[in-house]
């Protein structure tokens, strides 16, 4: 009875074992590719697929139909440096030490490229100037790039090629590919110049007077033609976003590739790229896999350019180092409402490389906001209100005669041509989506505001932010 019992367990731990080896001999499924397409200075809502009904978008709308669409997704900052410095870490922009427009990431502070490379990805970036490693526009600051090795990210990635040409970025696209090795996953960030000033895809505007225009902005014949002329930029993008995923789907790649589309950060319009408003710092973002994520879904969650790293290391089984303080996405992919944060921080720092001669080039402020109420906070409040990148575009001039002759209207020209603006800005995001009544200071917003001040002032120090605090002490 015993050798029976022997031979019986004998038999079964052979089956068992057998089972395994053969599991562990079956070939295993690579993790997701993941391909991360950027559109630069890209506001919500201006796609089709966000409700914008005067624009045609259907190859980033199919992209929407098949995965995810996020309504409530904000870059940490209205500017392309300080943005992508927070998108590539996963770390927010004064805790990366990027907030002078010039600077290269610091070579100890680690782009999510890193981990999925040392994760066995095949990584690359390539298509539009992705702005980590300084400006070489000035030569005093060439030389200090190439004097102490500033420019790390040819170390950081595989494949890196910034040039922005659209039919140099498709090649560019499809010369990775050529190049990523059958038996690895990989990684690609393909950025494009759409729709950044300058507006040139004439062949793509959409009518003028058929536009919906911001409620915040006068209707006037150049202001319609400027924004015509942006929407054709992202149409024009559309149309290579398209090239894109035709490529991905004749390779056989379509299947197991998690695509995102994600602006940068918000246009260059009127109360858009350079300020705290949503036109500033409010993107689309949509995510794509057809095995992991649910197609057809729509999530208000609020979402941080911080959280994109996270959500792709998770994808790739990368573990997720502490420092990383956004969250993954990954639990929206089935269910739209999971995930998100309860408040978004955002920041304005120095833009390009002009003196501060203005609130273009050099602003300093701070946001905090849930989705019912938002805190703007302006250090520098006595500078007034000036465009980041069309200052000198006919519209823009005309706005600013009919302002110097009083012939503006007063609701506009309070919002484009104050002397000065208020220290704090507090807006009902539900009743005031166009941010244009300021409640600061009122009586039946005072306990949000002191909240909000103070969740922003826990945030600036824990972050070592070098503004002066919110809160002043009393006298």
């Amino acid at each position: 009875m015993l050798k029976q019992l022997l031979f019986a367990a004998a038999l079964l731990h052979a089956a068992n074992w057998q089972a395994y080896a053969q599991k562990k001999k079956a070939p295993q499924q690579q993790p997701p590719n993941i391909v991360l397409i950027v559109s630069d200075d890209h506001s919500a809502p201006f796609l089709s697929s966000y409700g914008y009904p005067q624009i045609k978008t259907p190859n980033i709308d199919r992209l929407a139909q098949e995965g995810v669409r996020f309504t409530r997704a904000y870059t940490t900052a209205p500017q392309c440096v300080l943005s992508r410095a927070a998108i590539m870490t996963g770390r927010n922009t004064l805790d990366v030490q990027m907030t002078r427009f010039s600077a290269p990431l610091d070579a100890s502070v680690t782009a999510y490229p890193e981990l999925l490379r040392k994760g066995g990805y095949y990584t690359g970036i390539l298509g539009r100037n992705f702005h980590l490693d300084g400006n070489r526009r000035v030569p005093e600051t060439v030389a200090v790039l190439e004097k102490y090795g500033l420019e790390t990210f040819k170390n950081r990635v595989d494949y890196l090629n910034g040039t922005g040409n659209r039919d140099s970025i498709y090649q560019q696209y499809t010369e990775f590919l050529d190049k990523a090795p059958k038996n690895k996953p990989f990684f690609v960030q393909v950025g494009y110049s759409d729709p950044h000033r300058i507006f040139n895809a004439k062949n793509f505007e959409p009518d003028p007077q058929s536009l919906t225009l911001p409620g915040h902005w006068p209707d006037t014949k150049g202001v319609r033609a400027d924004f015509a002329s942006y929407l054709g930029e992202i149409q024009r993008l559309d149309s290579d976003v398209g090239r894109v995923l035709d490529d991905l789907k004749k390779r056989g790649l379509e299947e197991n590739t998690l695509v995102v589309f994600i602006g940068d950060n918000g246009g260059a319009l009127l109360r858009g790229k350079g300020t705290l408003y949503d036109l500033g710092i409010h993107v689309p973002l949509i995510i794509r896999h057809p095995k992991l994520v649910k197609a057809g879904q729509v999530s208000d969650v609020l979402v941080s350019g911080i959280d994109i790293a996270p959500t792709f290391l998770t994808v790739a089984g990368v573990a997720i180092p502490k420092e990383i303080t956004g969250k993954s996405l990954t639990p929206a992919f089935t269910d739209p409402q999971q995930g998100g944060h309860e408040y978004i921080f955002a920041v304005r720092g120095a833009h390009g490389q002009g003196l501060p001669t203005n609130s273009s080039n050099f602003d300093l402020g701070r946001t905090i906001f849930n989705k019912k109420y938002k805190l703007i906070y302006n250090a520098i409040w006595q500078i007034p209100y000036h465009p980041v990148d069309f200052a000198g575009q006919p519209f823009w001039l005309d706005l600013k005669q009919q302002h110097a002759e009083g012939k503006l209207e007063e609701k506009y020209d309070k919002l484009l041509f104050a002397d000065r603006r208020k220290m704090f800005e507090i807006y009902d995001l539900q009743a005031d989506p166009d941010e244009t009544n300021n409640l600061s200071g009122k009586a039946e917003v005072a306990s949000i505001e002191h909240d909000l001040k103070t969740r922003l002032q826990e945030w600036m120090i824990l972050n070592r932010d070098y503004l002066p605090l919110p809160i002043a002490p009393e006298n």
